[in-house]
């Protein structure tokens, strides 16, 4: 595909525009108000450097150092025992501070506790691969290598798992384009078909919330049901839910405004 154009994060514009509503951040509580999760920190403490730790929500969000990620979900798994990553991906501040926000979500079975460790790294800094330690990360890290382009180290097949191989650029990024361009808009079509089938089949349709009314080869809307490629009408269709012939008792019982109580099996 042609190489994308970065056009300054436009996207941004609307996140500080006051006709949208900024939602109040979640309080955070300290974590001395929890008994698990102070002791949780001072053995993760004794080990790692802590950045910052707090709760939220019930759960303990803490801030380490890019470099101990390894380490640091080993010894969750085997000293604090966090048996269970759930999620993990990335948050773009590019824009902002030229930095991604990592996370890792756990969950101890035995003490019933949430976790959630985060770090910052540079947009083209490596973090280590930590399926070793937990297999859920393998397809969650090969998304976050697909959809923010996060370059992990370690990991056994790393490659895109939802965009193609030749795909340009990372769509999760802020700049990536909400719909597309020229290109985009034949990727399939070149790819599948060929080229000499534009002409007849056409650009693909990026705008998912686009619709076309009177078009009833691609849309169909409530109560205007019809077979493809009619003529469009304005004329509410029939609901028919009972084929031709069909099973005696969903005939009798699909019929409008005739319900029918049965007092007991036929």
């Amino acid at each position: 595909m042609r190489a994308y154009q970065d056009k300054k994060n436009v996207q941004a514009k609307a996140y500080y525009n006051d006709r949208f509503y900024v939602a109040p951040q979640i309080p955070k509580d300290e974590v001395s108000t929890d008994e698990v999760f102070a002791k949780d920190v001072k053995d993760l403490e004794s080990s790692f450097f802590v950045k910052e730790a707090y709760i939220q929500r019930g759960q303990l969000v803490v801030y380490i150092s890019a470099k101990d990620n390894l380490a640091v979900m080993e010894f969750l798994r085997d000293k604090l025992n966090y048996n269970f990553l759930s999620e993990l991906s990335a948050i773009d501040w590019l824009a902002k501070s030229g930095e991604f926000e990592i996370f890792y979500q756990m969950l101890s079975t035995s003490k019933k506790k949430r976790m959630r460790v985060k770090f910052f790294i540079k947009e083209k800094e490596e973090i280590k691969s930590v399926t070793s330690i937990y297999q859920s990360a393998d397809w969650a890290e090969r998304e976050m290598y697909d959809m923010f382009g996060v370059r992990i180290t370690g990991h056994h097949y790393m490659k895109r798992i939802l965009m193609p191989d030749d795909w340009h650029d990372h769509p999760l990024r802020k700049t990536y384009p909400l719909i597309g361009d020229e290109e985009a808009q034949w990727y399939e079509i070149d790819k599948i078909f060929g080229r000499e089938y534009r002409d007849i089949i056409g650009p693909e349709e990026r705008d998912g919330a686009r619709i076309v009314e009177k078009d009833t080869h691609r849309f169909s809307r409530i109560k205007h049901e019809v077979p493809f490629g009619t003529e469009y009408s304005e004329k509410e269709t029939e609901m028919d839910y009972q084929e031709e012939g069909g099973i005696p008792i969903v005939r009798k019982l699909s019929k409008k405004n005739e319900p029918k109580i049965l007092k007991e099996r036929p």
